[in-house]
């Protein structure tokens, strides 16, 4: 038996999520979002990482896959394309596609741990997303040097420090730059928890954020997002030989906020793996679990007609994002 089936066994021994949603089962008719993983590659090999992405993969998103979903963007009214991985810039196609991206009118943003940013042949993409308007939403465990590192690994901080002041430089963060089309510069940060327990509160947490990179490194940004970890991937195999799912699983189910079930993200958003395989969310590529269509993007793009609304496939993963105020 492999992690996945490991980590969705045990998962499969609680109470079931999809009791939860109850209307909130299917998707909008209206999508707002296209996210697109276009690689598992990474520099990095964090200890979250739920697609357990890593410098030893292999698998990235074709050009003609890219195509297709530049296709699907633009006959369905999409209004946001949401790029992600691994670290989406060791795409070799990645910066051909924020360029069609943006010029099919698309709000893009781009996921980014930033110390890719420092390594040969990557210098130059913040200037990149400043010329197109890119949103940046960057990885930063933390504020502190050691306990960032403990998730990311030695040597990560300073060069996503020095690549935080380089887009502020920019414009990013101050409300100052603008992109392609006086489009603003928004940088926005996201915050995972560094063990098996929950994010503290996110408002409170910006605020500590915004005032220590400030005191500290002179850095600005919009937003933080508190994400919770989802039991999936590098972090549930984790929970399963430390022997914490059973506590952290208790602590999601616990923790379950009714509240929150409308915006889940799955309800608004279509996401597509490296190889065109559709899922709900990235969180469901995680754990295997596509769409219950079965469909690819392929599919979407050569039959206009296909309905974006669909059932949403749920699996217990899904309490980390209604836990507390929610994650999605």
């Amino acid at each position: 038996m492999g992690y996945i089936e490991e980590v969705n066994e045990a998962l499969a021994a609680y109470p079931p999520f999809w009791q939860h949603v109850g209307e909130y089962r299917l998707t909008e008719n209206a999508l707002d979002t296209l996210q697109i993983n276009i690689g598992l590659k990474c520099n990095l090999a964090c200890k979250h990482c739920h697609v357990e992405s890593s410098p030893a993969r292999t698998e990235e998103m074709s050009r003609e896959t890219l195509e297709q979903c530049l296709a699907v963007f633009c006959d369905r009214g999409f209004k946001t394309i949401d790029i992600t991985g691994g670290a989406p810039e060791m795409n070799p196609n990645y910066e051909w596609f924020l360029r069609e991206a943006v010029g099919a009118g698309a709000s893009v943003m781009t996921r980014s741990n930033l110390s890719i940013c420092k390594e040969p042949g990557y210098e130059g993409i913040p200037e990149l997303w400043a010329e197109l308007g890119i949103i940046v939403i960057a990885s930063l465990p933390h504020y502190v040097k050691k306990t960032s590192e403990k998730q990311r690994g030695a040597g990560t901080f300073d060069p996503t420090i020095e690549m935080l002041q380089h887009l502020c430089a920019l414009g990013y963060g101050k409300g100052e730059g603008t992109g392609l089309g006086g489009k603003r510069l928004e940088l926005d940060l996201v915050f995972n928890p560094l063990g098996a327990f929950l994010p503290p509160e996110q408002g409170a947490l910006e605020a500590e954020y915004k005032a220590k990179l400030k005191a500290d490194f002179d850095i600005d940004f919009d937003n933080l997002f508190a994400i919770t970890n989802a039991p999936g991937g590098r972090f549930g195999e984790r929970l399963l030989k430390t022997n914490n799912m059973d506590r952290y699983m208790n602590t999601l189910i616990g923790a379950f906020n009714e509240e929150t079930v409308p915006a889940m993200m799955c309800r608004t958003q279509l996401s597509v793996s490296w190889d065109g395989t559709l899922y709900d969310c990235d969180f469901n590529q995680a754990v295997g679990m596509p769409c219950k269509n079965g469909l690819t993007i392929a599919d979407m793009a050569a039959d206009p007609s296909i309905p974006l609304a669909r059932e949403i496939r749920f699996g217990n993963h899904c309490y980390a994002c209604c836990a507390g105020s929610g994650s999605s």
